[in-house]
């Protein structure tokens, strides 16, 4: 079985990018120092700085694994392209919402479930909401599942994220 594609935007295969380089170059670089300085101080058994050294070297490998493991399978959905319109809800675009009970007004970037951060207002393509906006056109009214009953938004307007 193949395994599943991470979809990103372009903007985020950039930030994993440029996260994955920094951490392989500078990062690394920094906690062997650290490691070197803390071994030279002597005793290792009661040496704080040289375990918080070797706790922080353990996350950064970690990281970089997991970024590697991301950008292995990954697969940029370009908004360049047709079917990417401003007709519809699409991958990589804001759509901007209005939850009919409350008469609130907000907006949602759709992005892959590995870039999704709610407190920015990315949201995945697989949440809930996010397949439920997908496919939606400018006056449409959506309904979404929530824990909290059921949600309504109508679509006001779609457009391409600022660059």
């Amino acid at each position: 079985m193949e395994a599943k594609k991470n979809l990103l935007t372009r903007e985020g295969l950039k930030k994993y990018e440029d996260e994955l380089h920094d951490l392989k170059v500078v990062k690394r670089k920094e906690v062997a120092q650290k490691i070197k300085e803390a071994r030279e101080q002597g005793d290792l058994s009661e040496n704080a700085e040289y375990d918080a050294a070797k706790d922080e070297q353990r996350d950064i490998e970690a990281r970089i694994e997991e970024l590697e493991k991301i950008l292995k399978n990954v697969e940029v959905v370009d908004m360049d392209d047709d079917e990417n319109n401003l007709d519809h809800v699409g991958f990589g675009l804001v759509v901007k919402v209005k939850d009919n009970e409350f008469d609130d007004e907000m907006e949602f970037k759709i992005v892959g479930a590995t870039e999704a951060n709610s407190l920015k207002g990315k949201i995945s393509n697989e949440s809930p909401l996010g397949k439920a906006l997908l496919g939606a056109k400018r006056g449409d009214v959506v309904t979404v599942e929530a824990p909290a009953g059921v949600i309504e938004y109508t679509i006001l307007d779609i457009y391409r994220p600022e660059a």
